[in-house]
């Protein structure tokens, strides 16, 4: 393996296997260019070190939902053993990628019309606020994060005649609205399922909760293998990902997530993206975007994966969830054994 890789090669890679709720209007801070790779600092503050090392001189801190360029993807020293993957911002400065959320600034041209059950969307940009009213001076009910997904369900122009998208809650039934240059709707062909010939016993999904790893399987050979963060103990109780044989028997292309108190572990996650439940207690694999520091614990059950892999393991698992649903519920699905 070599000391560092490219961005671009990170971002490919970052979908298979290795991949803060402040309240500031978003504004893009750096050009608007596919060819920019960037991060936003996902926890309270995260550190600046002036070597890939925790062991490293400490530069400087940088604060929640703050985006800055990535110029290099490295490999660190021996700790953290789980994930040995820096970022390097620039000249003597890195931070570890577990506390940074690999996102781009990409804007969208509005589409003006939608059908009844609406469009499935996705967040192109570090984050954006989601408003009471087409207004920036509205009260902001949620931040929307990068690759989140949403329910648009049409298209209004406010005074000034800017695009505006009025979003669907699936947990609280409000409406928010968002700019629509920050939403790219999903096209049908994206959604369609993947090795549809392969018959529903050849797949299988095993979840490793001692390696933290996640592996599909067609015919008995491994087809994909992701990191990802299952069940782990909190101050509040233990959250393990239940072992033993489960199914992907119901979907959904998006979830507002919501439990506990916020101050004690609890959660409050609009928009979680690509959801594949396998127990009636909500347990599931799903994308995440409040950490990228996969390979040990730290969810409330779930198994937590990198946006782009769960929207793998959604569209290749069963039942189908077609593109105009919001879900799909059935008796059984493809089979995922945890261990």
């Amino acid at each position: 393996m070599t000391d560092s890789i490219s961005r671009r090669d990170f971002l490919k890679l970052s979908g298979t296997s290795i991949l803060g709720l402040g309240l500031i209007p978003f504004k893009p801070f750096f050009p608007v260019s596919e060819s920019v790779q960037q991060g936003r600092a996902i926890y309270e503050e995260i550190t600046v070190y002036e070597e890939p090392s925790l062991s490293s001189s400490v530069v400087r801190q940088i604060w929640e939902d703050t985006v800055f360029p990535i110029a290099e993807v490295v490999f660190g020293d021996e700790e953290p053993a789980h994930n040995r993957v820096w970022f390097r911002l620039a000249e003597r400065e890195y931070v570890h990628s577990g506390g940074v959320q690999p996102v781009e600034t990409r804007l969208n041209a509005p589409v003006y019309n939608f059908p009844p059950e609406g469009k499935l969307a996705e967040i192109t940009v570090p984050y954006t606020d989601a408003y009471r009213k087409a207004d920036t001076h509205s009260n902001t009910a949620y931040r929307f994060y990068y690759e989140t997904t949403h329910w648009v369900m049409d298209m209004l122009l406010d005074a000034y005649a800017v695009p505006w998208y009025r979003v669907t809650d699936d947990r609280w039934e409000f409406e928010y609205y968002v700019q629509a240059r920050y939403l790219r709707i999903i096209p049908d062909e994206e959604l369609s399922p993947l090795s549809p010939n392969i018959p529903e016993e050849a797949k299988r999904i095993e979840v490793d909760t001692t390696e933290q790893l996640v592996t599909a399987y067609e015919y008995d050979e491994p087809i994909i293998m992701i990191k990802a963060s299952t069940g782990a103990e909190y101050s509040t109780g233990k959250f393990f990902t239940p072992l033993g044989r489960h199914y992907t028997y119901h979907k959904m292309p998006s979830r507002h997530m919501a439990a506990g108190n916020l101050a004690r572990n609890g959660f409050d996650l609009p928009g979680i993206p690509w959801v594949s439940y396998i127990t009636d207690t909500g347990v599931a694999f799903h994308g995440t975007y409040w950490h990228n520091d996969y390979g040990k614990p730290r969810s409330h059950g779930c198994i937590n994966l990198p946006s782009q892999a769960a929207k793998w393991l959604y569209r290749w698992t069963l039942p189908v969830v077609p593109a105009s649903e919001r879900r799909v519920q059935e008796k059984t699905g493809t089979r995922v054994d945890v261990i």
